[in-house]
């Protein structure tokens, strides 16, 4: 168990870890449109833009996109070629 905080305010959390194989398995984490972008050195509207025609493979959740890391290297892989 971890307590963060001081005084009179802590917060006690109970951690539980998942091993890394069975992490990976089953969910790859994504990455907003900021962070996918400055992996690939273009800017956000760009990202966006090419997830929008589908040139890129992306995840609209409202007006927000999601990036996988496996689909932007996809991508790079597919216009490297």
């Amino acid at each position: 168990m971890k307590t963060i905080g001081n005084g009179n305010q802590q917060l006690h959390i109970q951690e539980r870890k998942m091993p890394v194989s069975s992490y990976d398995a089953a969910f790859e984490p994504l990455l907003d449109s900021s962070e996918a972008a400055a992996l690939l050195k273009i800017h956000p509207k760009t990202l966006q833009k090419l997830a929008r025609n589908g040139e890129i493979a992306a995840i609209q959740i409202g007006k927000l996109w999601r990036f996988r890391v496996s689909a932007l290297n996809e991508w790079l892989e597919k216009i490297a070629s």
